[in-house]
């Protein structure tokens, strides 16, 4: 049955994706701040999608620790697909730091393009550094929120990968605060998996951080002190939580 349910929502939500962005194209002619309410939509249609077909529901913990005005940096554990479209439901019309050649999918890169995302071309090293705070500050200054995964992709629930200092280089740069989030997606969507498990996915936003003038390893390891422990929290109680396969 899960593999049943897996295979109709991943034709579903492609579907739906392109459908929606076909009909409702013509809202993005208008002013960005006008066309969200598509970016919504659709994120929040596509979870609905997701609760029906496979029974993975969304809980979101800590929202008090997001700011309320002014621009901040996520900083965010990546498991799955998933989070990608709840952040857009958690924060307010948020750009993601996202690779470069998501530009190039069909209507997909039209859309991040138009709402402001932040791409970024891998393996440039340094360049992309800066080049990702020379676009992300005035996203910051018009108090939008950024959305970075400081791994730099999906990592496997259980495993580690190294985190990068891009974040802690953008909030020097910006002075905003970075706030921490952990997460259990991958353990009922997996990275580049099938199938689709049952099950509460939680999203913890934990309190902010800032900057403090020290080096940027001192600020990297509270980063990662604050997060993974929270991540493997939450996988344990997902992992008990899931019904097998």
């Amino acid at each position: 049955m899960i593999g049943l349910r897996s295979a109709v929502f991943n034709i579903v939500i492609i579907g739906w994706f392109f459908l929606v962005a076909g009909l409702l194209l013509p809202v993005t002619l208008l002013p960005r701040a006008a066309a969200w309410w598509v970016v919504e939509f659709w994120a929040h249609s596509s979870l609905f999608l997701m609760r029906v077909i496979c029974g993975i529901r969304l809980e979101v913990r800590g929202r008090e620790n997001l700011p309320t005005s002014g621009g901040y940096i996520l900083a965010a554990k990546h498991q799955s697909a998933l989070e990608t479209l709840a952040f857009l439901t958690i924060a307010r019309r948020p750009a993601y730091i996202l690779k470069r050649e998501l530009l190039f999918l069909p209507l997909f890169g039209y859309y991040l393009w138009r709402f402001g995302q932040i791409a970024v071309k891998r393996g440039a090293g340094q360049k992309a550094i800066h080049s990702v705070g020379k676009a992300a500050l005035p996203v910051l200054a018009a108090g939008r929120p950024i959305v970075i995964f400081p791994q730099g992709t999906r990592t496997d629930p259980g495993t580690h990968r190294p985190y990068r200092g891009g974040v802690q280089h953008l909030a020097r740069l910006s002075g905003v605060p970075v706030v921490p989030a952990a997460l259990n997606s991958g353990v009922f969507w997996g990275r580049n998996a099938f199938r689709k498990y049952p099950g509460t996915v939680v999203i913890e936003i934990l309190p902010p951080l800032t900057v403090p003038a020290e080096p940027r390893a001192a600020f990297m390891a509270a980063l990662e002190g604050a997060i993974e422990p929270a991540t493997a929290r939450l996988e344990a109680a997902g992992w008990a939580s899931r019904k097998p396969a």
